[in-house]
């Protein structure tokens, strides 16, 4: 098989949750150990920081690669999902796992993927940690795929844990309540492992501490305990939230030893597009008109973009919108801007939310627009419309985004 044949085989191995959704979620680690013993335990050859959370991992986790390659380690970084190919949710120092490692991963171990019916994400977790181990990386950043207690990535031990913040997502596996969702979060706490929680929450907080003392950890929440400003190339005002967290995440690491200066982390900061190829986080992809495209796909992380777009200086709003299926358009709609043309889309992914049905919802609660037959239509309408002084967003999913980059 070449490349695209391997990577096809993958995407049609058992559910994949970023095509299919509740259908794909394992619940358990079974499979994970399985294959980390076929492997001959990949994980345990390498130091690994874990970052969860709702919102704000990706970010996270590509700030402190970007700083820790600035400080001159070798950085392994998995991430997902992936936007354009595949390879960018396995990379060292920013450059993509080669289409060889991939095709050779899989032929090796097809046969054994097959018999214990592997998911996608299980072999995508075992392909990164078997990786990492043979790159020889003097640390990883794996970033947790789907709540953290059951999740693949969860077989890791790692130097310091993270968690960004606690929203509504993903609550048909991870539970109704803030204290739900953060139980299973809680669950990439690791016994004498330090952790740092982004935001505190009045609702989320007591649990962290409780997993914390369980575990005998030490805890810091990094909103209460970072107090200078930083920079960085990621203009997102959300940012702000996840720098304070990569900043008490660095003072964490420094404590265990690691030689990481303050001018590191600043130029770390300012070069993470650079350094890793982070993209889609209010990513400015064109002016006259300015077109803006981010992943936010929830309603903490919609609410942080929007109110960042309205400060936007435009004259008319053009907003190419489109989401999958499980999402609360009933919470979502509220942070909408109501004075905006809307051009509603469906992902190209199994669990999309046909257009149609968007549009229906949208126009029912006075957002106004039309439907496309696709993302790239719908796109392509909205800048046939829009005029110089006007302003395109381009989100409401990961999958939107990855279609007009």
């Amino acid at each position: 098989m070449n490349y695209s044949d391997t990577v096809n085989w993958m995407f049609q191995q058992l559910p994949m949750y970023q095509n299919k959704g509740k259908s794909a979620f394992k619940k358990d680690l079974t499979n994970t150990l399985k294959l980390s013993a076929h492997l001959k335990h990949p994980e345990q050859k390498f130091k690994s920081i874990h970052v969860g959370g709702t919102n704000g991992k990706g970010s996270t986790s590509h700030m402190l690669a970007s700083i820790l390659q600035e400080a001159g380690y070798k950085v392994g970084l998995y991430t997902s999902p992936h936007l354009k190919d595949f390879r960018e949710r396995i990379k060292v120092n920013g450059k993509l796992v080669s289409k060889q490692f991939v095709i050779g991963f899989i032929k090796r171990n097809k046969s054994f993927f097959e018999s214990n019916n592997l998911s996608f994400f299980e072999m995508t977790v075992g392909m990164a940690f078997d990786y990492f181990a043979k790159q020889k990386v003097d640390i990883a950043i794996i970033e947790v795929g789907l709540g953290g207690r059951l999740d693949s990535t969860n077989i890791i031990t790692p130097e310091l844990s993270i968690i960004t913040n606690i929203g509504y997502d993903h609550m048909q596996f991870l539970g109704n309540t803030l204290q739900a969702i953060a139980g299973e979060k809680a669950g990439i706490i690791k016994p004498s492992i330090p952790v740092v929680i982004g935001q505190t929450q009045q609702e989320t907080q007591p649990v962290f501490k409780a997993k914390a003392n369980t575990t005998n950890s030490n805890i810091y929440f990094a909103d209460q305990l970072v107090k200078e400003r930083y920079e960085s190339d990621l203009k997102g005002n959300y940012q702000a939230h996840n720098i304070k967290t990569v900043i008490q995440s660095i003072e964490t690491l420094r404590k265990l030893g690691y030689k990481i200066s303050n001018s590191y982390v600043k130029k770390g900061l300012q070069n993470v597009f650079k350094n890793t190829g982070l993209q889609g986080r209010w990513q400015i992809l064109q002016e006259n008109p300015r077109v803006i495209c981010d992943t936010a796909h929830n309603k903490e992380g919609l609410s942080y973009t929007m109110s960042q777009l309205v400060t936007e200086n435009y004259n008319k709003l053009h907003i190419v919108f489109g989401v999958v299926s499980d999402k609360d358009l009933v919470g979502i709609m509220p942070i909408l801007p109501k004075k905006a043309i809307y051009y509603f889309c469906k992902p190209n992914v199994q669990r999309g939310l046909d257009a149609e049905v968007l549009k229906t919802v949208f126009n029912n609660n006075g957002l106004r627009g039309n439907a496309y037959p696709s993302v790239v239509e719908a796109f392509k309408q909205a800048k046939k419309v829009a005029t110089k002084d006007d302003l395109i967003y381009v989100g409401g999913s990961t999958f939107v985004v990855a279609e007009i980059i």
